[in-house]
């Protein structure tokens, strides 16, 4: 077998796997925003309007939520954004919706996980602006951590 297939077939690719997922992570953001018509310019009277009132937020929701149905479609790891719009106290019920299915099945492939980081002691405290609905899941679905 000559050198370059030799290569190919044995060299390890774990870092370049690492950087191609990476990279399209940061491309599924900036689609999001391709998408949603763009930021305004920080600094401009369109940001600062953005940034005072609600629409600052309901932007960012949006874009996160479009970044994790691109995340999805491109068979990426969305784990990291279902954290991220958790975080940002998007309820199972819309995060089910964007990834089109039901909000159980949303809690059971990503809320252990998610419990596991935001409540890595089993306090039963999230902490910040996550939504209250953890319990409600848990106590119609059954389980625990």
């Amino acid at each position: 077998m000559d050198r370059f297939l030799e290569t190919a077939l044995t060299v390890d690719v774990t870092g370049a796997a690492t950087a191609s997922a990476d990279a399209a992570v940061n491309e599924a953001s900036r689609q999001a925003d391709l998408l949603l018509g763009g930021r305004p310019l920080p600094g401009s009277p369109e940001w600062t309007a953005e940034q005072e009132g609600p629409a600052g937020r309901q932007r960012e929701v949006a874009a996160q939520l479009l970044h994790f149905r691109i995340l999805l479609a491109s068979g990426v790891d969305a784990f990291a954004s279902v954290l991220g719009l958790r975080r940002w106290g998007v309820t199972w019920e819309l995060i089910a919706r964007a990834a089109g299915v039901s909000r159980q099945a949303a809690h059971e492939r990503w809320g252990r996980r998610v419990l596991e980081v935001l409540d890595p002691y089993g306090t039963g405290e999230l902490g910040g602006p996550v939504a209250d609905d953890e319990a409600d899941l848990r106590s119609k679905y059954g389980g625990s951590r």
